[in-house]
């Protein structure tokens, strides 16, 4: 199973604890670490903008990435979120085995 690092910027703390908190809960993340306090400088609608925001980095796999991005885009407010996904080629074989079972859907009894 090929393991991603999701990469979504959020306008703010409350934004970025509900994104992570709902993939987490939902198993499309095994693991979603908050980074707060960083500068983005982007080009937006024809001017270069300057803003604080939080930066979340999830764990997830190949088979849930499209619903794990189909939900930040659902509780993103930005009209384009950055939804950012790249392989992860190595790693501890026994982590990369805890993603793949923490997003793993749960079977019905």
């Amino acid at each position: 199973m090929t393991a991603l690092l999701c990469l979504c910027s959020c306008p703010d703390d409350d934004t970025a604890d509900r994104i992570a908190d709902a993939l987490v809960a939902g198993r499309l993340a095994a693991c979603v670490q908050v980074l707060p306090g960083m500068t983005s400088v982007y080009r937006w609608q024809g001017r270069v903008e300057r803003a604080r925001e939080v930066l979340l980095l999830a764990k997830t796999t190949q088979a849930r990435f499209d619903d794990l991005r189909a939900q930040i885009v659902a509780l993103h407010p930005h009209d384009v979120p950055e939804v950012v996904a790249l392989d992860i080629a190595d790693g501890l074989p026994a982590y990369l085995d805890w993603v793949t079972a923490e997003t793993t859907p749960e079977r019905a009894g």
